[in-house]
C-alpha cells in the first residue's frame, strides 16, 4: 500500500486519517501539537505545515497529500494563503497528488442549488481567500506541475463538525436549554457530515477520473435549522428544542468584543436565505451515497 500525507486534524481530517489507515495505506498526519487518532499506520507529526520546506521532507515518497488544514476565521487573511501555498509546493516538491478540503464560500450567495460547475462569484473576504487557493492550485494542475482535485462540502455535522449548528444548537439542545441561533429558522440548508466529506476525499485520491476539477461530498437533502435540532433531541431522547434567530445587530454586537465572532456577519448569507448544495455527480460517479442524517446526528450526541 502506499504513503498519504493529511494535513489537519479537525473532524474531517482525523476521519480521513483514519479512513485511510483502515484501508490499509500508511499516513502521516500533521499537525500544530501532533494530535490525531492512535492507529499502528499512522504517524502522528507535530510540525508547522505553512513551512514548505519542512512538509516537502515530511512528504518524501508519499502518494497524496490531502490538505484539511484551516486557520481560525479571524487568521484567514494572513495564515491561510501561505499555508496552502505551503502544501501546494511540498505537493509538488515530493511528486503528490493533492487534494483540497473547500467549502462553498467561493460560490458567494447562489438562488439555486450549487453544482460543481457554478461560478465562482464570492462576496467575502473570506469567499475570495478560498477561490484563490482553489485557482492557485488548478494553476499548477494545468501547468502539469502537480495532480490536483478538492472536495467541497457544506456545514458540517457528525463527528468532530465544528459549525454553526454544532457550536450554538448541539449542546444546548443535549442539556435542555434555549438556544440563540445565527440563523434563520426554517429555511433549507444543505449540511455535510464529517464523515462523509473524508469518504470523497479518499474516493478522488484514488481514482483518475477526478484530478482537475471540483467534487461535492456527498451530502442529505437540505433541512432547515429548526428540522436539524429536532430530528437531534428524537435521536438523544432531549426535549423539544426552544430555538431563537439571533438578530444581525446582536451578532454585529458581539463581534465588538470577540475577533472570531466578527468574522461571522459576512457569511450570513448563507444562513438568512436557501442555502442548497447537489452532490449528484460525486455519489454516481464514486458510487457514494451521504451517511443517514440520524446517524450523523447521533454522533454529535455521543461526542
Amino acid at each position: 500500500m502506499s504513503v498519504a500525507v493529511v494535513v489537519g486534524a479537525g473532524g474531517t481530517g482525523v476521519t480521513t486519517a483514519s479512513l485511510l489507515a483502515e484501508a490499509g495505506h500508511d499516513v502521516r498526519l500533521i499537525t500544530r501539537r501532533g494530535s490525531g487518532p492512535r492507529h499502528p499506520r499512522i504517524e502522528r507529526i507535530a510540525a508547522d505545515a505553512s513551512d514548505a520546506g519542512r512538509l516537502s521532507e515530511l512528504s518524501a515518497g508519499a502518494r497524496t497529500i490531502v490538505n484539511c488544514a484551516a486557520p481560525p476565521y479571524h487568521r484567514w487573511a494572513a495564515e491561510f494563503p501561505p499555508l496552502a501555498a505551503a502544501v501546494l509546493k511540498a505537493a509538488e516538491t515530493s511528486g503528490a497528488d493533492y487534494v483540497l478540503l473547500d467549502n462553498l464560500y467561493a460560490y458567494g450567495p447562489v438562488d439555486r442549488p450549487m453544482t460543481e460547475a457554478t461560478p465562482l462569484a464570492p462576496t467575502s473576504a473570506k469567499g475570495a481567500i478560498r477561490a484563490r487557493l482553489w485557482n492557485d492550485a488548478l494553476a499548477a494542475h494545468r501547468a502539469g506541475r502537480v495532480r490536483v482535485t478538492t472536495v467541497r462540502a457544506s456545514d458540517f455535522i457528525g463527528s468532530g463538525a465544528v459549525s454553526v449548528f454544532t457550536l450554538t444548537v448541539v449542546p444546548k439542545v443535549l442539556a435542555g436549554k434555549p438556544a440563540m441561533v445565527p440563523a434563520a429558522l426554517d429555511l433549507p440548508h444543505s449540511w455535510t457530515g464529517t464523515r462523509d466529506a473524508a469518504r470523497a476525499l479518499v474516493a478522488v485520491s484514488r481514482d483518475d477520473r477526478a484530478w482537475g476539477r471540483v467534487w461535492h461530498a456527498p451530502t442529505n437533502r437540505a433541512v432547515s435549522v429548526r428540522e436539524l435540532a429536532n430530528r437531534l433531541a428524537a435521536v438523544a431522547g432531549a426535549w423539544e428544542p426552544k430555538l431563537r434567530s439571533m438578530p444581525m445587530w446582536l451578532l454585529k454586537a458581539a463581534g465588538l468584543t470577540s475577533p472570531m465572532i466578527r468574522e461571522l456577519p459576512e457569511m450570513q448569507y448563507q444562513f438568512r436565505r436557501p442555502f442548497l448544495m447537489d452532490s449528484s455527480a460525486t455519489e454516481q460517479t464514486f458510487d457514494l451515497k451521504p451517511t443517514l442524517l440520524d446517524d450523523l446526528l447521533r454522533e454529535n450526541v455521543t461526542g
